[in-house]
């Protein structure tokens, strides 16, 4: 040890710049033969360049390298320093807690003790614990490890030693105190306590390793999250930028918009991946810390102390770590990279025809946009409109259609492109209808305007005054999840036991995570009623949603966000959900459902249907979107039915 240091002690003053009187930082070596740290000599070195150390003059700034040979004299010097300081820390500490565990015998003085007779209340060393082993008489008493304070161990009400331990208080007592005030508990001897601390203890240790073997494991995942996310970004990036190539010269605003939206998602999921790691790693100090304390504490030779001793596990035990599914499938980055795609072909098929068989479509743009109305998908229908009916759309007019808007795009430049995406969505099989249309021509305008419901919505009403506000609703298939099964012409659902029983196709409205629906029909405004019949309501939801809904995480159940509303029943229990809170209410087990909502007034009220409709609970909420009647079912059980109405 002593070699050690003056090793160190000589290496110092010679790896040590004479500018900052530290140790060498990056050390660079200039004509004359000194040494001195880069950032310092630079420092000095502004008009004139001279040797801080010997004055010598240069003319001009000689070339600074680094001196890798002294660079590793004094990463070494470092290292050992560092280890030495160790090695020294380590032996003052030891000696000390050597000198606090001390415990000298109350005979001599001078030994140190080897037993602490709890009989004869004093600490003996070797030679005079003799007698306690040879006279039979001192063989009854109690010997124990050397205990520095006696006084701890006495009963300050008997002068006894305590040398009981009572669970149901959870103290030492003496054996008075077992006859008065402890008659009726049931006493254990300290070291049967100690015992019982000690499994606990170590149960919570165990728990706590494996909460920081969970924690690691997580950020592992995290970290190849984050490759796999990187890699994946440049993979579409290259692809969307070779199709951007193709038709640079009329899209490079199109193209620096698409990625940065592509750089935008990226960034924001490895943001929420970068927050979740640090989170977790301060997870992992606190669990360490605790884990410290525990093996300290089960390392503690004073029972005593032991006894007395407690360790809390920090809040992060009780957190359980989760690895967050983040991916590159925005809808709008799924939308812009499909947009790519088909506008490359969509141009190419039209640059290969003679200009003479191109049709011009330019002068009869308006005429033709109105007389093609946006595509929806079968089985679907929209509500009947006064003096408008659907229009199909053939092929040849499709067709007709896409070479039209795509020589406004090539003529009239990014202005246009705004009506490109827009016919774009027919190849994409974008249904705008149930995006906006569905919406606005959901409800004729004369219906809306019927009378008010009751003043009294407490009471039981008759359900031929909600009637009036009938609307017969159908279910959209493009926002089932993959486990729902849609039957009866879109009017019933159900949940199969399979993963994926239903081959729906991947599409952005689709709940992914949630096994719901949404009904095709929206609405913005008037009063409207619908009723549901349940065969079993368990595991079952009835309510509303704004279509900005999510549909791909776990806070897209309905009620769990501010875009949604419901009553769901959850095995026996009945409760009304929105944004994450709930209120529990009674359950009135009914096999038909009416809900009345009435956008006017800001409310929507949940009937209990039978002869007549008995509300059972009413969200007051200021609508500002359209509104659309959701469902959520879990159990394979289970079946929801949309009713027919007739008023």
């Amino acid at each position: 040890m002593a070699e050690v240091d003056l090793s160190l002690l000589s290496l110092e003053s010679e790896l040590t710049c004479c500018i900052c009187l530290s140790t060498f930082d990056c050390p660079v070596t200039i004509p004359c033969g000194h040494n001195f740290c880069q950032a310092c000599l630079l420092s000095t070195w502004t008009e004139v360049y001279d040797c801080p150390q010997c004055r010598t003059h240069f003319a001009v700034k000689p070339e600074l390298k680094k001196n890798t040979v002294l660079s590793t004299v004094v990463e070494t010097f470092k290292e050992r320093s560092s280890r030495s300081e160790k090695i020294v820390f380590k032996e003052e500490s030891s000696v000390k807690v050597a000198k606090r565990d001390r415990v000298c015998c109350d005979t001599c003085m001078k030994s140190q003790a080897a037993k602490t007779c709890l009989t004869c209340m004093a600490s003996f060393c070797a030679e005079h614990l003799r007698p306690h082993h040879d006279n039979p008489v001192f063989r009854v008493h109690q010997l124990t490890e050397p205990v520095g304070d006696l006084s701890e161990r006495i009963c300050q009400d008997h002068r006894r030693p305590m040398d009981i331990f009572c669970p149901q208080h959870g103290r030492l007592i003496c054996i008075l105190c077992l006859q008065t005030v402890h008659k009726n508990c049931a006493p254990i001897s300290p070291d049967q306590q100690r015992i019982i601390q000690e499994s606990d203890l170590r149960k919570k240790l165990d728990f706590v390793e494996k909460k920081i073997k969970r924690n690691e494991t997580v950020i592992s995942e995290m970290t190849d999250m984050q490759r796999t996310l990187k890699d994946k970004a440049q993979y579409m990036k290259t692809n969307m930028a070779v199709d951007y190539q193709q038709i640079k010269d009329m899209l490079v605003s199109e193209e620096r918009d698409a990625m940065g939206l592509l750089d935008q998602e990226l960034t924001s999921g490895q943001t929420k991946l970068k927050v979740l790691i640090k989170r977790f790693s301060d997870n992992i100090s606190n669990l360490t810390k605790s884990k410290e304390e525990i093996q300290n504490l089960l390392y503690q030779s004073q029972t005593v102390a032991f006894l007395q001793a407690s360790v809390n596990l920090p809040k992060a035990a009780a957190f359980d770590p989760y690895a967050p599914q983040i991916n590159l499938d925005s809808p709008k980055l799924k939308a812009a990279q499909e947009f790519t795609v088909q506008l490359k072909e969509e141009l190419r098929q039209i640059h290969n025809q003679p200009y003479d068989a191109r049709t011009p479509l330019i002068k009869t743009e308006k005429k033709t946009e109105e007389s093609v109305p946006p595509r929806r998908p079968k089985n679907i229908t929209l509500p009947s409109v006064p003096a408008a009916k659907p229009v199909r759309v053939n092929a040849d007019m499709k067709t007709h259609h896409k070479q039209k808007k795509s020589l406004v795009l090539l003529k009239d430049g990014k202005e246009r492109m705004k009506k490109m995406s827009h016919s774009m969505e027919h190849l994409l099989e974008i249904d705008v209808g149930q995006k906006k249309g569905s919406v606005q021509a959901s409800e004729p305008k004369e219906k809306t305007e019927a009378v008010g419901p009751p003043a009294n919505i407490t009471s039981a009403e008759k359900r031929h005054n909600l009637l009036k506000y009938s609307r017969e609703l159908t279910f959209n298939p493009q926002t089932a999840h993959k486990r729902l099964i849609l039957s009866e012409g879109f009017t019933a659902v159900s949940v199969s036991s399979q993963p994926e029983p239903a081959k729906y196709p991947d599409c952005p409205q689709r709940f992914s995570v949630c096994s719901q629906v949404l009904a095709s029909q929206g609405f913005t405004k008037g009063r409207h009623y619908w009723e549901v019949r349940i065969n079993n309501n368990n595991f079952t939801g009835i309510g509303l949603a704004y279509h900005s809904i999510d549909r791909k995480s776990p806070a897209s159940r309905l009620g769990r966000n501010g875009q949604s509303w419901c009553v769901e029943w959850f095995n026996i229990k009945l409760s009304a959900w929105h944004d994450g809170k709930e209120v529990v209410l009674d359950n009135p087990n009914p096999k038909r459902v009416g809900v009345l909502l009435d956008l006017d007034a800001g409310s929507a009220t949940f009937y209990n249907v039978t002869d007549r409709a008995y509300p059972f609970y009413s969200f007051v909420f200021p609508f500002t979107d359209a509104v659309f009647p959701a469902f959520w079912i879990f159990s394979s059980e289970s079946l929801i039915s949309l009713c027919k109405l007739h008023a």
